[in-house]
């Protein structure tokens, strides 16, 4: 029985590409994963900043001066 060396080595290098092709895979999703999470949190950190804005213009001036003005008799 005679086998054939060149069907195993092509057998081999097709299944070598499928693992290598999962593992890109893998590392796509962990890339795409990773990137939602920063979205997500730069989204609430941006919603923080521009409440904090509304509520810095919305506010009383401070640096008014007040003038009193009184009466002597």
């Amino acid at each position: 029985m005679k086998i054939k060396t060149d069907q195993l080595v092509q057998g081999d290098e097709r299944g070598m590409a499928t693992v290598v092709f999962i593992a890109l895979l893998a590392v796509m999703m962990i890339l795409i994963t990773a990137e939602g999470r920063s979205l997500f949190q730069l989204r609430r950190e941006v919603r923080f900043l521009e409440q904090q804005q509304i509520k810095r213009l919305n506010a009383q001036p401070t640096n008014t001066t007040t003038t009193v003005i009184t009466t002597i008799k």
